[in-house]
Parts: structure tokens; C-alpha cells; sequence
């Protein structure tokens, strides 16, 4: 049984920092893109950031370009987003996910990927 388990969240200051870690389980995505996606309440899911298997390649969401960074530590099936400069526009329940095939480039879809996690709570405070 695949799973993703999100962790890092939490209620920070405007200007704080936060690192979220998904950690994977039940099979290898060291061959697979992942991404982060977030949705703030009455809002739908968004795309934030998304790195593919070798993490040679990122995109990020305009509105995080700059602040966040990907990264993924493929020995340990975990990816991380990396949360600087925070605002209160980010709050929001934040999401791992996982493709199910193997792919070259990122995406920046929800329908591309395959795996979700429960989410984690991010809460900006200004």
C-alpha cells in the first residue's frame, strides 16, 4: 500500500520559515516526479512546486518563486519544500504527491500525479 505522509506544517509568523517533508512508503518514486500543492479554504487545489526524478528539473508557482524551494533526497523516498518569507497568502492545507510513471520533466497537473498525502496545515499569521 503506497502512502505519502506530510509533515512540517504549523502556525508561523509573516516573514517565518517552514520545511515540509513528504516521506514515501510502499513502493520507490526515486524514477518518478513529485510535486507540492496547496488549497486554501473555498479555494481549489493549486500547484506550488513540482522536481522530477534526478532533481536536475523544478518548476515552481510564480506566486513562491523565490521563496520556496523543492529538493528530494531520493534514498530516503522523501521530497521537502522549503518555506521562506512567508505571507498570509500561503496559508493553506499543503499536499505531496507522487506521479505513477516515470517521466522526464515536472508537471505542474494534478491529474499527472498519482499519489496524494493527507496534507499538512500551513497557517501565516500577519
Amino acid at each position: 500500500q503506497v502512502q505519502l505522509v506530510e509533515s512540517g506544517g504549523g502556525l508561523v509568523q509573516a516573514g517565518g520559515s517552514l520545511r515540509l517533508s513528504c516521506a514515501a512508503s510502499g513502493r520507490t518514486f526515486s524514477s518518478n516526479g513529485m510535486g507540492w500543492f496547496r488549497q486554501a479554504p473555498g479555494k481549489e487545489r493549486e500547484f506550488v512546486a513540482a522536481i522530477n526524478w534526478t532533481g536536475g528539473s523544478i518548476y515552481y508557482a510564480y506566486s513562491v518563486k523565490g521563496r520556496f524551494t523543492i529538493s528530494r533526497d531520493n534514498a530516503k523516498n522523501t521530497v521537502y519544500l522549503q518555506m521562506n518569507s512567508l505571507k498570509s497568502e500561503d496559508t493553506a492545507v499543503y499536499y505531496c504527491a507522487a506521479r505513477g510513471r516515470p517521466a522526464t520533466t515536472p508537471s505542474r497537473f494534478l491529474y499527472d500525479y498519482d499519489y496524494w498525502g493527507q496534507g499538512t496545515q500551513v497557517t501565516v499569521s500577519s
